[in-house]
């Protein structure tokens, strides 16, 4: 199995007026391709902060970060965000879908700003995902006017949109009803199955169908279990 995310020795600390914030503590861990990992420990564990630094939305205060062989804190803001948009799809807890834009436009944005889909694929590519998920039938509407287990589908169908090799959900199903949250979190796994690194942020005691399950606690990894499978 090859390596897609590499940590060495990585901490994370937020400033703040009174004093800084620790948020994550000396973390060394490498995740390969294909892995379909949660990440659990209570709130205030460092979870999302982990998250933020995979996909590079925060910065390392100390160590370094490789994803898909980019040490990605080592690039500028535009060059950043490019290589967001290719290589990670972020699936948020509140779902994140811009409100003034129809379920499809939603999809066709990211690939419009990456450039990595050919335009003239990029609709049949957006109602295809859309097809994969299950709410092609919605694609006209506004995200307010689906449910919230529809919303959280057509964000999964916007974090596939450039094809990226990585996944990331931050609490995914923390909002959605049990047979929602089942359709979401099966839709995950297909895509681990199918190749894709999935990591997942979630707060289930004891999560179900993942190859592995890395543990934190007050910002280190305290347990990193992997699947006898």
């Amino acid at each position: 199995m090859s390596e897609l995310i590499r940590l060495e020795a990585v901490s994370l600390t937020y400033p703040s007026a009174a004093k800084s914030l620790p948020a994550l503590h000396n973390i060394s861990l490498s995740i390969g391709a294909g892995e379909h990992v949660a990440v659990v420990g209570r709130s205030g564990s460092g979870k999302s902060s982990l998250l933020n630094l995979i996909t590079g939305i925060d910065h390392p205060t100390a160590g370094r970060l490789w994803v898909g062989g980019s040490e990605i804190h080592g690039l500028q803001e535009g060059p950043l965000a490019l290589w967001r948009g290719r290589t990670v799809g972020i699936v948020f807890q509140f779902f994140q879908l811009i409100p003034t834009l129809t379920v499809l436009e939603n999809l066709l944005l990211p690939m419009e700003f990456v450039g990595a889909i050919p335009e003239k694929e990029r609709q049949g590519r957006a109602l295809s995902l859309l097809e994969q998920v299950g709410i092609a039938d919605h694609r006209g509407k506004l995200p307010g006017n689906l449910a919230g287990g529809e919303q959280q589908r057509a964000a999964l169908a916007r974090a596939l949109a450039n094809d990226p090799p990585l996944i990331v959900a931050d609490e995914p199903t923390g909002n959605l009803d049990s047979r929602n949250a089942e359709l979401v979190s099966s839709l995950l796994l297909s895509l681990a199955k199918a190749g894709k690194t999935v990591v997942v942020v979630t707060h289930e005691r004891n999560p179900a169908g993942y190859s592995r399950i890395i543990t934190l606690a007050d910002g280190a990894v305290v347990a990193d279990e992997r699947s006898a499978s």
